[in-house]
């Protein structure tokens, strides 16, 4: 025996899902965090060997300013982090441009000369004014 209340319930809620698009959102932040991983693994596993290359040897990244006792402007670990967000910012760049769709160009419009509604270029007649177009 079924409560009511409860299918309702399960009913509002099933429409709140679809109507919110809360479950799209789920889905796109789960394939987000997903993404995220490749992303990370992709700079830490394959650039940032490269990259460490070039940049200076040593304990670069923790180099500091000491001011006084504790107290230190580490510049070597705002660097690190500069240099991570760039390279993982040009992954995702690139990835986003292999992956994702190129937008359809405009379509190419000219102006009513009589009117200046904009119409399409193959009009031969204005929509707006009905004035032929050449």
């Amino acid at each position: 025996m079924r409560c009511d209340g409860m299918t309702s319930t399960t009913k509002e809620f099933r429409e709140f899902l679809l109507k919110q698009n809360a479950f799209a959102l789920a889905i796109g932040v789960i394939i987000g965090a997903a993404i995220g991983k490749v992303v990370s693994g992709i700079v830490e596993d394959v650039l940032m060997p490269v990259i460490g290359l070039v940049l200076p040897g040593g304990e670069w990244r923790a180099a500091q300013l000491t001011l006084s006792g504790q107290n230190a402007i580490k510049y070597g670990d705002l660097a690190g982090r500069v240099i991570d967000f760039f390279v993982i910012a040009l992954v995702v760049f690139l990835l986003a441009k292999a992956f994702l769709e190129k937008p359809a160009p405009a379509p190419a419009t000219k102006s009513c000369p009589q009117c200046l509604e904009t119409i399409p270029a193959s009009a031969r007649k204005c929509r707006a004014c009905a004035s032929p177009v050449v």
